[in-house]
């Protein structure tokens, strides 16, 4: 087991739908630290870098639109396996997969409003903590 760090982030959905106290509470109780956290209306450059992977993908428009489309709360989390473990909590990312119990399993509408963003590696949680906490470094 080791302590690290990740990016969690609820996505406009969430925000929009008042769940940021229910993920926020899951969270706390699951024992791990927030570190850092700042509700932010994500400009378009930021979100075409965070979602950099996806450039070329038909659906990149699409999802830079939806996550600068409202509030986020950005989150730096921390605690042991931090990375696996936030993305249990969230579940699966298609909704219609997700565990009930997980916060896309509970809270999620369709794979695009699935309420919750987290990192997926160590490379990732860096790159998306500098990203939005780059004083944190």
């Amino acid at each position: 087991m080791s302590t690290e760090r990740t990016f969690a982030m609820i996505k406009p959905d969430g925000v929009r739908r008042r769940l940021v106290g229910e993920v926020v509470s899951r969270i706390e109780a699951k024992g791990y630290d927030i570190v850092a956290m700042k509700q932010m209306t994500i400009p378009r450059e930021l979100a075409e870098r965070h979602y950099g992977e996806h450039a070329d993908k038909p659906f990149f428009a699409n999802l830079v639109d939806f996550i600068t489309g409202g509030p986020v709360v950005a989150m730096v989390l921390e605690g042991e396996n931090a990375i696996a473990g936030w993305r249990t909590m969230m579940g699966a990312t298609n909704p219609a997969d997700a565990a009930p119990g997980t916060i896309r399993g509970d809270f999620a509408t369709s794979i695009d409003e699935n309420v919750a963003h987290g990192s997926d590696a160590p490379d990732t949680a860096e790159r998306e903590l500098g990203l939005f906490f780059p004083e944190s470094g």
